[in-house]
């Protein structure tokens, strides 16, 4: 089974949200920007185009399909493209499989750098035309020959106000004598590594290649007091339930917790991992360079702010920033001031290195 990619838990946390002051304030938010409430409800089943100039999107369902809906396919559809949308889940393995059997039927997948990582190397991603794609639309820190940024999101420190007192660091994170208590952490590397270097004083913009033999002594050092949740609403419990008193995690999970402990449980961006989620378009896809067009469409700002207000997914095109309403800037991954104190992760470190530092990643945590 793959582990759950943060794709994958937008679909979850929408299921979870209930009737309380968070769902509230996302369908209030949402409304504000054109976004149908039906949007926090809807499921989503697997999609076939009928002709190839139809582009087969594919996302994990859920909120997902009625957000993209109105962020992406009417969009496009008022430019004189179709945009189906398919909400089976755009798995790695799924991918692989339909590229090396020739049987392509997916033209645009939701993906991110683990995708990009695990597919690359097999030559199942085609390169993303940046003829049609425009770069000055996004931050060309995400602009990979193989994928392309759609949205963003952050790796944060959390925690818990009635037992940390003022604003910890990550070196506080790290420090169980000043700070008592367990720590929780995800069970990837992909981001854990880079906080641990940040709180070991590498640099933000120094972190690569990193240094994965000093990440592994710092995590180390505080192995006994690691607690390591696998899905975003493990790690949200673990907060909440006060198990843990500070928390590495999505930024989407961190703000649910900070509205539904009115604020026992908050978090920063500052030291935070920024992280792209991105479009992937499968080696052989039947649309052709129509999917091109449909990423380049899927670029106007407007579309990416509506999907913020649905999701919490940060816009990639920096031209959003002056759209998005005072009330989401503070909990937006990609925000100017979000994103300044952040550091970003590198995709062409993870090509080349995912594998064998994931699998190394598990043995120090297990042994």
């Amino acid at each position: 089974m793959e582990k759950q990619s943060f794709a994958e838990d937008c679909r979850a946390l929408a299921a979870e949200l209930g009737s309380g002051q968070t769902r509230r304030d996302l369908i209030r938010s949402a409304l504000a920007l054109g976004v149908a409430p039906a949007a926090l409800a809807l499921g989503g089943g697997a999609a076939r185009a009928q002709s190839g100039k139809e582009v087969v999107l594919v996302n994990f369902g859920g909120v997902a399909m009625k957000a993209f809906d109105e962020a992406f396919v009417k969009p496009f559809a008022a430019q004189g493209g179709k945009i189906v949308l398919d909400g089976s889940g755009a798995l790695n393995g799924k991918i692989l499989t339909m590229v090396q059997s020739r049987h392509v039927t997916w033209d645009i997948c939701d993906s991110g750098i683990t995708g990009l990582a695990e597919l690359s190397p097999h030559g199942a991603l085609e390169k993303i035309d940046y003829s049609i794609v425009d770069k000055k639309k996004l931050d060309p820190t995400f602009a990979y020959d193989e994928g392309v940024v759609n949205y963003m999101f952050s790796s944060v420190l959390a925690w818990d106000k009635s037992k940390v007192s003022g604003e910890p660091t990550l070196a506080d994170f790290f420090d169980t004598k000043k700070y008592p208590g367990r720590r929780m952490m995800r069970k990837d590397s992909q981001a854990m590594l880079e906080l641990a270097l940040i709180a070991d004083g590498v640099p933000k913009d120094k972190l690569y290649p990193l240094d994965v033999k000093r990440a592994f002594a710092k995590i180390a050092t505080i192995k006994k007091d690691l607690l390591f949740w696998n899905s975003g609403s493990e790690s949200q419990s673990l907060m909440r339930d006060g198990e843990c008193v500070m928390g590495l995690l999505w930024h989407t999970r961190a703000n649910v917790l900070a509205d539904e402990t009115q604020g026992r449980v908050t978090y920063t961006f500052k030291d935070g991992l920024l992280q792209p989620g991105l479009w992937v378009v499968p080696k052989g896809n039947p649309a052709g360079k129509e999917a091109m067009r449909a990423i380049a469409s899927m670029q106007q700002p407007e579309g990416q702010v509506k999907l913020l207000a649905a999701m919490g997914n940060g816009p990639s095109n920096p031209a959003a920033d002056a759209l998005v309403p005072a009330e989401l800037k503070k909990k937006n991954p990609s925000d100017a001031a979000n994103a300044a104190i952040q550091a970003k992760i590198n995709a062409e470190w993870y090509k080349a290195n995912h594998s064998k530092t994931f699998q190394s990643f598990l043995d120090l945590i297990s042994s």
